[in-house]
């Protein structure tokens, strides 16, 4: 079966050419040109049930509703919210990537697009995407308060499920999986985006920062260990 990519941008000339190229290499593209109409798409793929996506990219200026509002919108569906999501943006400034990172991006493309670097994002992309980083531990992790089942995407503290974008996700699934062991900043990237994909340090910083506050009033079983990385605590 083609790998499916929704392709979502207001421009038509874009996404014509994108279609053309994204085509050349073998995947089934479906387009909208705004946030409406891909969740629309999105919709009409839920609705089929033996329909799937593999990838989003999405343009983040666009009218009617933005890049930003519908990659929130889709992250709220439990059938999709796993799917990776690149952004295509002609913004270049770190607030808006962290902005993108937070809801569940993973990764951006600056425009004008290179077809080249974007497809071998894609292909990063899917690589990564059906690869949580996976150590001697069972698909159900059980630490204290925290639930984890790795195969369903489900976190849940003190019987509360809790919502992770995929990376997030990830992560907690890492550090759970090696409680005690210290984390790199630079092993993190490695493991969880890959060596094909570009993350600034500040990346894992700003993930780590949102799975504390899920976590609630255990935190700190996230821990710091200054001038080197992270570790899960072990639990007494």
């Amino acid at each position: 079966m083609s790998t499916k990519i929704l392709l979502v941008d207001d421009e038509k000339d874009i996404v014509e050419f994108l279609t053309y190229n994204l085509e050349l290499e073998g995947f089934k593209v479906i387009t909208a040109y705004n946030g409406i109409e891909a969740l629309q798409k999105i919709s009409e793929l839920t609705a089929t049930r033996d329909e799937k996506l593999d990838l989003i990219i999405l343009d983040v200026l666009m009218p009617k509703m933005n890049g930003y509002e519908t990659c929130e919108r889709i992250k709220q569906i439990e059938e999709f919210k796993n799917i990776p999501v690149i952004f295509l943006t002609a913004k270049s400034s770190e607030t808006d990537e962290i902005h993108g990172l937070n809801i569940g991006a993973n990764d951006f493309i600056q425009k004008p697009i290179s077809t080249k670097k974007l497809i071998a994002r894609i292909k990063a992309n899917l690589r990564k995407n059906d690869s949580v980083p996976s150590g001697s531990y069972s698909n159900v992790i059980t630490i204290g308060p925290l639930y984890i089942d790795k195969e369903k995407f489900i976190a849940k503290v003190d019987g509360e499920k809790i919502f992770l974008p995929k990376k997030e996700f990830e992560i907690l699934v890492y550090f759970a999986s090696n409680p005690g062991k210290v984390f790199s900043r630079d092993k993190i990237l490695s493991d969880i985006w890959g060596n094909d994909i570009f993350v600034v340090e500040r990346t894992i910083d700003v993930h780590v920062r949102k799975i504390r506050e899920k976590l609630g009033k255990y935190s700190d079983l996230i821990e710091t260990i200054k001038g080197v990385g992270y570790r899960f605590k072990i639990m007494e």
